[in-house]
């Protein structure tokens, strides 16, 4: 009865009996026996229509049962008996349907997932500056402190501030990168500036460490990138090389060019990077054997993000002469 409910069939069996029934009619009028044959043959046609048109619709509703169980969370429906007939083209559709949300579906999953894991690291990389921050303001509570005393304590929490600070302004654009929110520019830099640039903020702490910064190689060399964005790329692995970097040591920063890339190595003049750290060096909030207790182990993260959208890869190793070394490679063809 369904079936029936359906305009289209009810206007063909409509249109149908019509014909049939003029049809027998004339047959019954020019001779009794052919009338009675259109008649059979009539009702034996609109018996296999019917047969024909009930099979079809419930291929239809068994397809619809299955749609709504894909659409209920059960994306492991096959839906291979629908491949042949009139039904083809809508199966077709159906199954790039279902292995699209079977892909929506795995990746949403792995995104809670990541964002789970993110959310637990971020609260494990606050907790720790928030809870020296509190003793600092309980210890300012104190009226026997010293104006010295009190000075120093303000300074430490206004470094604890700085460090907060810095992690989200970079979790911030980590996930602006993630999202695609932001779109990298493409222009010409030239090296000499770009590197003087981006070790200018760090004069005055290698001056107070007796840390030296030997540049080389810049002269001429250009590459192709979003300046700001590689900026802050570039300056969080100097700043990762000074942290490695012991008192009265030096940073090497060496450029080279070839028809293929224009490549940056940066060299520090510490212990080096121990083997089990350098397949994980990159990964987010990973810090290593040999990291400070101030490193939130996300700058290098940022740093390879940053790069891997401009037509750039970064990788870390042990220099042959000791120390650790990053090289960055702007590529000038697409790879």
């Amino acid at each position: 009865m369904k079936m029936l409910r359906n305009l289209e069939v009810k206007n063909i069996l409509l249109l149908h009996g019509v014909t049939a029934l003029a049809a027998t009619l004339l047959s019954f009028l020019w001779e009794v026996r052919f009338g009675f044959l259109m008649l059979a043959v009539c009702i034996l046609y609109t018996v296999l229509y019917m047969s024909a048109t009930i099979k079809r619709y419930r291929r239809i509703s068994n397809l619809a049962a299955d749609i709504n169980q894909i659409l209920h969370g059960d994306c492991h429906i096959s839906i291979e008996q629908y491949a042949e007939g009139e039904l083809g083209i809508l199966q077709s559709e159906i199954y790039k349907m279902t292995v699209r949300l079977r892909e929506q579906q795995q990746h949403m999953c792995e995104e809670k997932i990541f964002l789970a894991d993110s959310l637990a690291d971020i609260s494990h990389q606050i907790r720790t500056p928030l809870t020296s921050l509190n003793i600092l303001l309980e210890r300012l509570k104190s009226p026997e402190l010293d104006i010295e005393t009190r000075r120093r304590l303000l300074r430490e929490a206004e470094g604890l501030l700085a460090k907060m600070e810095w992690l989200m302004t970079a979790l911030l654009r980590m996930s602006k990168l993630e999202t695609g929110t932001i779109s990298l520019k493409k222009e010409r830099i030239q090296m000499q500036g770009f590197i003087a640039e981006a070790v200018s903020p760090f004069e005055l702490a290698m001056e107070i460490h007796g840390k030296e910064c030997m540049i080389s190689g810049t002269e001429g060399k250009e590459f192709t990138g979003d300046y700001a964005w590689t900026l802050e790329a570039v300056q969080n692995v100097i700043k990762n090389g000074l942290e490695y970097t012991p008192d009265g040591g030096m940073l090497t920063i060496c450029c080279e060019e070839n028809p293929l890339y224009t490549e940056l190595r940066i060299t520090d003049s510490g212990a080096g990077i121990p083997k089990a750290d350098l397949p994980h060096l990159f990964e987010r909030f990973y810090r290593g054997k040999n990291a400070g207790r101030d490193s939130f182990g996300i700058g290098l993260a940022l740093a390879q993000m940053i790069l891997s959208r401009e037509n750039a890869v970064i990788r870390a190793q042990n220099a042959a002469e000791g120390g650790g070394q990053f090289q960055i490679r702007f590529y000038k063809t697409m790879i």
